[in-house]
């Protein structure tokens, strides 16, 4: 059982005085930061600062020593066999990117790549760019009514051996757990190179990439309590080391001439320019918090809220919960009687309950469920029930001012 009001008094966002409380059920979309993240950026940048892997002196020793201190602590928490399986970038979306283009050169009119309707557009766009690019077809496995995967559509594109297969571990808009272990395992008896989001599962449940055993995977420190602009891209070795830069510049070459540059091996390789340095240390703070409470305990406390919430909203009259009713993530959406999704948020938010609408960068999605957006509400360790009790509150009162 975790200590909610505990946890809570860790983050100063809650502890700030205002008429209106913050109910904060946007994690799906950001999570908030606890104060020990915030005090190891301002550490770095107060006492630590200096560019990596460039100077001789003995503060960028120390900046170079804190960063890739950080990549190993990435490692260990998601079980990699090497730190240097580990690049950081800005974000998911980056690290999507930097695959797509990176296999860009091994692509051709001969291949098809496999993503689902399921995606966020940061894993739907960058393949769709690279078949445009190269010629390739993209084929896009369909989500049943029910918000769940056509597991035989997807077999199938599997059994066909397609270059690659992109798909996300839980769905942002839905909650929607895909069964990656068994879909991953398929696909490596195919010989297909996997790609897995794991933006909405990092700070969820335990992510083994050993177990995975997928080609690569992506996450944002963001959505982990991190800072806003440092993400990770793991791949296994010999996959990264397929790569190709997407961009140059920096202590990533070797050596360059008029005529031809080398590139250092990957990590360091792919990372172009100078790094987000605090921020990935910072992010290091942010998964030692994370295992501090426990992805356990983080993961039943979470789902506990979720059935609350679902429970509560089942309750009120006009209100039609959009996705699977197991195996879901700490993720609702829902949609109110003849009232718009951004008319629900914006009551919510005058009430000071902030929740997320619209199609939640998941069009695709949108159009197979025949439905224009969504009301989403996401939580976390910081939530509690007296947070969707405010939630339902503030829906009975978008009901009185909408019908």
């Amino acid at each position: 059982m975790l200590d909610i009001d505990n946890i809570r008094r860790q983050f100063p966002i809650f502890s700030t005085t205002t008429k209106t409380p913050l109910v904060y059920l946007d994690n799906a979309a950001t999570t908030q930061k606890p104060l020990v993240v915030l005090e190891r950026l301002q550490r770095f940048y107060s006492y630590e600062n200096a560019n990596i892997h460039r100077g001789i002196y003995q503060l960028a020793d120390d900046a170079t020593r804190h960063f890739e201190k950080a990549r190993s602590r990435v490692a260990q928490f998601i079980n990699a066999k090497y730190p240097d399986e580990v690049v950081f970038c800005s974000g998911t979306t980056e690290a999507i990117n930097m695959v797509a283009q990176g296999l860009r050169k091994y692509l051709s009119s001969d291949h098809q790549l496999v993503v689902t309707a399921m995606e966020h557009h940061a894993n739907f766009v960058p393949w769709q760019t690279v078949c445009n690019q190269t010629g390739a077809r993209l084929r896009v496995i369909a989500v049943k009514p029910d918000g769940t995967l056509d597991r035989d559509q997807l077999d199938a594109a599997i059994r066909q051996k397609p270059a690659v297969l992109a798909l996300t571990h839980i769905s942002n808009t839905l909650g929607t757990i895909n069964p990656v272990h068994e879909i991953v395992a398929l696909a490596k008896e195919h010989g297909v190179i996997t790609v897995v989001d794991a933006a909405q599962s990092i700070a969820y449940d335990h992510l083994d990439v050993k177990d995975l055993d997928c080609d690569f995977l992506a996450f944002s420190g963001h959505k982990a309590f991190g800072p806003m602009g440092i993400g990770v891209l793991y791949g296994k070795e010999e996959q990264l080391a397929r790569l190709e830069p997407y961009q140059q510049g920096g202590s990533m070459i070797i050596k360059v001439s008029e005529e031809s540059t080398t590139f250092k091996p990957p990590p360091h390789g792919l990372e172009a320019g100078t790094p987000p340095v605090a921020e990935a240390v910072a992010l290091g703070t942010a998964l030692d918090f994370i295992s501090g409470i426990g992805l356990s305990k983080i993961k039943v406390h979470n789902h506990s809220i979720l059935l609350y919430a679902k429970e509560k909203l089942s309750s009120l009259q006009g209100v039609q919960q959009i996705g699977p009713e197991n195996e879901t993530s700490s993720i609702v959406s829902f949609l109110m009687k003849d009232i718009h999704p951004h008319d629900v948020a914006t009551i919510l938010g005058e009430s000071g309950v902030a929740v997320r609408a619209g199609h939640h960068c998941a069009q695709p999605l949108m159009q197979a469920l025949n439905i224009h957006g969504t009301v989403r509400a996401s939580f976390t360790i910081y939530n509690n029930r007296e947070d969707v009790d405010q939630l339902i509150d503030a829906l009975k009162t978008v009901e009185k001012v909408m019908l």
